[in-house]
């Protein structure tokens, strides 16, 4: 069975979504299936890099497609980025398909199931939705322009594409619920979490991570952000919070990575004076070991009206890093669960920044606190977000659609 996985970025690309189908792409070629990756030329947060039409990697074959490369920042630019996606993919697996093939379909662009669903339909091929958001419900949610007029329509698409599948999987609880609550099947619904590289991702001491001295944080209690700046994310709460422990001398806020929202909370911090923000680009996947271990807590956020629609990929990498976490928005949020379950972490509402400030304040004084919870994050890794475990799962899943 030759399997066909499509998303917009892949290896060498360093996002989230790429790392994910990288990691699974690979342990499937080494187990012995055949592999094909359709994606593009572009790099996440390089728009105009332009990578090799085709090459072989790991055993797999990687078809990098024709886009357009106006990037992320520009919402018209990257629409037109989709819709040159939309007719690449279409084209390839047009041309590529046969009768018993099976094609994996990624949310990255969104709607590419539609497509991928019509292609299948007509080549005969079955089809496997991995659903890392819901859309049109999180443009509609964040009130994107324009899209609340058709997302009726889009959602109806999108649903059939949903039907269409063997099977969709999904990544936490409140997604599937979102599922059932859209009348899709429950038996084509799994739930399969994401997931880090656990033998490349380890907990360190603060003194053995070069990055602490190298960013000048060696004696610093580091509060970290880590990955995408997006604006699914809520970070009013992190800055004003940063705000009122501005005159703490040794707790500092690390932002890692880049998104829409960057640029905003830079403003930000130069209009408000804040001396104890730090910046740092996206990190190479290789310094991930480094980078995640810098700071002592990790704070994750996500708009409360956005659960179910998203789960934060962050937080299975700083999980495997052995820190623990604050999470800010839905305290009955997929994570909240997580750590609260675990004791793994905190959760404070999006908005209660005084309670933000007690846990910070908390864990400064007292870092064995934190280096408690964070084992018991590396405890809950290892048992429920391995790679090994959910290559072992969609092996599973892959079989039952083989049989």
């Amino acid at each position: 069975m030759k399997i066909v996985f499509v998303n917009r970025f892949f290896y060498p690309d360093h996002s989230a979504t790429s790392q994910l189908l990288s990691d699974l792409v690979f342990g499937l070629a080494r187990s012995g299936y055949e592999i094909v990756v359709l994606t593009g030329r572009q790099v996440y947060d390089q728009p105009v890099t332009s990578l090799l039409n085709y090459e072989i990697l790991g055993g797999a074959q990687i078809y990098r497609m024709w886009t357009t490369h106006f990037g992320r920042q520009n919402l018209l630019g990257r629409t037109v980025d989709y819709f040159t996606f939309y007719f690449s993919a279409a084209w390839y697996l047009l041309t590529m398909l046969k009768s018993g093939d099976l094609v994996v379909a990624k949310t990255d662009p969104p709607l590419i199931s539609v497509v991928v669903a019509l292609m299948a339909k007509i080549r005969g091929a079955d089809l496997i939705n991995w659903i890392q958001d819901l859309f049109p419900e999180i443009a509609m949610a964040l009130e994107v322009r324009g899209v609340r007029i058709v997302g009726p329509l889009l959602k109806s698409f999108r649903n059939w594409s949903l039907v269409m599948a063997k099977f969709n999987i999904v990544l936490g609880t409140r997604m599937a619920q979102r599922l059932l609550d859209e009348h899709i099947p429950q038996n084509k619904i799994r739930l399969i979490h994401n997931w880090a590289d656990g033998d490349e991702i380890r907990p360190l001491e603060s003194g053995a991570i070069p990055l602490r001295l190298e960013w000048g944080l060696r004696d610093k209690f580091v509060v970290g952000y880590s990955g995408n700046m997006g604006r699914a994310h809520e970070f009013e709460t992190i800055l004003s919070t940063a705000e009122v422990l501005s005159q703490v001398e040794n707790v500092v806020f690390l932002f890692i990575g880049n998104g829409a929202r960057q640029a905003w909370i830079m403003r930000e911090v130069d209009k408000r004076g804040l001396n104890n923000v730090v910046f740092r680009p996206y990190q190479p996947r290789e310094q991930l070991k480094f980078s995640l271990g810098v700071p002592d807590v990790h704070l994750i956020s996500l708009h409360p009206y956005l659960e179910g629609l998203i789960v934060p990929s962050k937080f299975y990498g700083v999980a495997a890093a052995g820190r623990p976490m604050i999470f800010i928005g839905d305290t009955d949020g997929e994570i909240p669960r997580l750590l609260k379950d675990s004791e793994s972490g905190w959760t404070v509402l999006a908005g209660d920044v005084a309670s933000l400030e007690i846990y910070i304040r908390d864990l400064a004084k007292c870092p064995a606190k934190a280096w408690q919870a964070g084992f018991r994050a590396r405890q809950l890794f290892d048992k429920r977000y391995s790679k090994a475990l959910a290559l072992a799962q969609w092996d599973e899943v892959l079989g039952q659609v083989a049989r």
